[in-house]
């Protein structure tokens, strides 16, 4: 290249030097600030007025939060939801092995099952089961009249509703499991328990936990309703209290606050559980 053509090449603009030159500045958002203001101001208010109340009665609350019978109420509440769960996640899970047989008889029945025990209110199923003496007097020789009583027809009915859910969610994250992966392990002579043990359900269990574990916050919910048959749980006991005191409002919210706790508590291990799973996935990075 000559002298002349050099010569024509225009200049390079100057680049600075300095680094600060160049500023970005950040775009401003000021409706997303005033409505975290606004957010923050009407919650301030609600927590004010709530703190304020005298219609609470705070004093009460604390009086009556670590009382005899609501703790008796409470442990009642959380052996409920233990029972209920083991016990439906177990019959859930055979359902879910019904739903998946290559036998169209079990299908149908697992299938069936689930659509009934999700179609029927658990009200109405604990309130049919609670009368089941006046639907069979005797079964097998047995007087059904006393045979189950309230915390026997509490676990029966929302185990039975628990396992049509459960079974759905087992079987959800079964299906999750690519079935390449369990072709690879028969093609390496692997039994079909060590296939299900290391293979299969690893990887299920990442789908199945997140709403395993709202299932199980759900249930310890959902136990509230045993009180409709004078099951003796957290919610009766307060019932229980403020029918001879007449202090509803304070006694509600000692069951709001143990319900708020316990729930709390299930979603920070539900947290560390789904961690565990998602080990090596992108969701744990």
């Amino acid at each position: 290249m000559s002298s002349d053509t050099l010569a024509k090449v225009p200049a390079a603009p100057d680049i600075p030097e300095r680094a600060d030159a160049l500023r970005i500045v950040p775009q401003r958002r000021f409706g997303q600030w005033t409505a975290a203001v606004l957010v923050l101001a009407l919650l301030g208010l609600a927590v004010d007025s709530v703190l304020r109340n005298r219609a609470f009665q705070w004093d009460v609350v604390a009086e009556y939060f670590t009382s005899d019978s609501v703790l008796r109420g409470l442990w009642l509440t959380l052996w409920l939801t233990a029972v209920v769960m083991v016990l439906g996640f177990a019959l859930g899970t055979l359902l879910a092995a019904f739903r998946l047989s290559a036998n169209p008889v079990l299908r149908t029945v697992s299938w069936g099952y689930v659509w009934l025990f999700r179609s029927i209110p658990i009200l109405v199923q604990l309130l049919l089961w609670f009368n089941i003496g006046a639907l069979y007097p005797e079964l097998f020789g047995v007087k059904t009249v006393n045979l189950l009583g309230p915390v026997e027809v509490a676990v029966v009915g929302l185990t039975l509703h628990e396992a049509a859910y459960a079974a759905e969610v087992v079987r959800g994250g079964i299906l999750s499991v690519d079935r390449g992966q369990i072709e690879a392990a028969q093609a390496l002579g692997l039994s079909r328990w060590r296939r299900w043990r290391r293979i299969v359900l690893p990887q299920a269990m990442r789908s199945i936990v997140p709403p395993a574990g709202n299932m199980l916050i759900g249930t310890l919910k959902g136990t509230s309703i045993v009180s409709v048959i004078a099951v003796n749980d957290l919610l009766f006991s307060a019932q229980l209290i403020y029918h001879r005191t007449y202090q509803v409002i304070p006694l509600l919210m000692v069951a709001t606050l143990w319900y708020t706790v316990v729930t709390s508590v299930l979603g920070v291990g539900q947290y560390y559980v789904e961690k565990h799973y998602a080990r090596g996935s992108e969701r744990a990075r």
